[in-house]
């Protein structure tokens, strides 16, 4: 069974200054800044912020809970950056495939749209756990972002 679920997020900043948030290691650092207790805490396990960076995000409270992902597409021309779950979180809970897909879009000079998609693959007798994913973390991620964008562009 495969699956995908995907929300557009518009913030009032442009989107050069939102993908450079994005694009690299400060999207790790803002998580474990503004949204460590939502989210969790963002550590590099490997690498640069590019393709092949490995990241471990630990989950908030005392359930040990974690995942581990890869980043596998960067593209800043198109302003993509894609990761997919390489150890824990859903992969621990019977999910084969679980990729989360980040556009930035330019809308105009001063707003932007994040699209956050998440796509996944499980088998069919497990389908039942497709309910389990949800794009709200990464909305609330991308909300947070466009506050702290915008942020930065007003103490400018």
């Amino acid at each position: 069974m495969k699956g995908e679920l995907s929300e557009e997020t518009l913030v009032g900043a442009p989107a050069t200054a939102v993908w450079s948030v994005y694009r690299g290691l400060e999207l790790g650092i803002l998580v474990d800044k503004l949204l460590g207790h939502v989210l969790g805490k963002v550590e590099v396990i490997e690498g640069d912020g590019g393709v092949g960076t490995i990241v471990k995000l630990t989950f908030p409270g005392t359930s040990g809970g974690y995942m581990k992902e890869i980043f596998r597409i960067m593209d800043d021309e198109k302003r993509v950056k894609e990761t997919e779950m390489i150890e824990g979180g859903h992969l621990d809970l019977g999910f084969d495939v679980y990729r989360i897909r980040l556009e930035i879009i330019e809308k105009d000079d001063e707003s932007t749209i994040i699209r956050s998609t998440i796509s996944y693959e499980l088998d069919d007798a497990k389908a039942e756990l497709a309910s389990l994913v949800t794009i709200k973390p990464l909305q609330t991620m991308a909300e947070e972002v466009g506050k702290y964008v915008c942020g930065k562009k007003s103490d400018a």
